[in-house]
């Protein structure tokens, strides 16, 4: 900032007397050499410039880095990658008691009766054909087969098992399968739950 002081030396007359005042004003201008422009402005600016170049160098950095990448994938055989993996262990069983209330179904598939020593022909059915024969039954019937109930034959006694919602459910599979072809009896162990 330049500062200017200006002095004047004015008289004053009054009737009485005649004196001198001198008066002095001082007025700040801004420099003229700088044009104008503050210095925050100006680091502002520069700092911009700075900025900017910056960018433009790591645009063009980046355009060559990604040529280079080109032109090396476009050079190299594509690779094969391999992938170790663990040898697998073998699963685990965990074997668990049967509940106490109902024993285990037993089925004996291909079990033959055995032949009279007479030299004649089998007595009936075997359990196999008995076993098929009332899975079929149960298994056609729409209203038996959604009910979950299994049969299993020995020596031509079916056993049933499960569970229905009702008495007459359970009187409906019993004589379903005491018809069947080869059944000489039913235990029908089924719950009414």
């Amino acid at each position: 900032m330049e500062k200017q002081a200006e002095s004047r030396r004015v008289v004053v007359e009054t009737p009485n007397a005649r004196r001198e005042v001198v008066q002095t004003e001082t007025a700040r201008y801004p420099d003229r050499d700088r044009s104008g422009i503050s210095g925050a402005a100006l680091a502002a600016i520069v700092v911009g410039v700075i900025a900017l170049a910056a960018i433009i160098i790591l645009f063009m950095m980046n355009q060559q880095q990604n040529d280079a990448n080109v032109n090396t994938a476009q050079q190299q055989p594509p690779q094969t990658t391999i992938v170790q993996q663990p040898a697998q262990q073998p699963p685990v069983i965990v074997q668990q008691p049967a509940p106490a209330t109902q024993p285990a179904p037993v089925i004996i598939n291909g079990q033959t009766q055995p032949a009279p020593l007479t030299g004649g022909s089998t007595s009936g059915p075997d359990d196999s054909a008995i076993q098929m024969a009332v899975d079929k039954k149960l298994d056609n019937d729409p209203t038996l087969a959604t009910l979950g109930v299994t049969a299993t034959v020995l020596n031509g006694k079916a056993t049933l098992m499960g569970t229905v919602k009702s008495e007459a459910l359970k009187s409906q599979v019993e004589r379903a399968v005491r018809n069947v072809k080869g059944v000489k009896s039913v235990d029908n162990q089924i719950t009414v739950g």
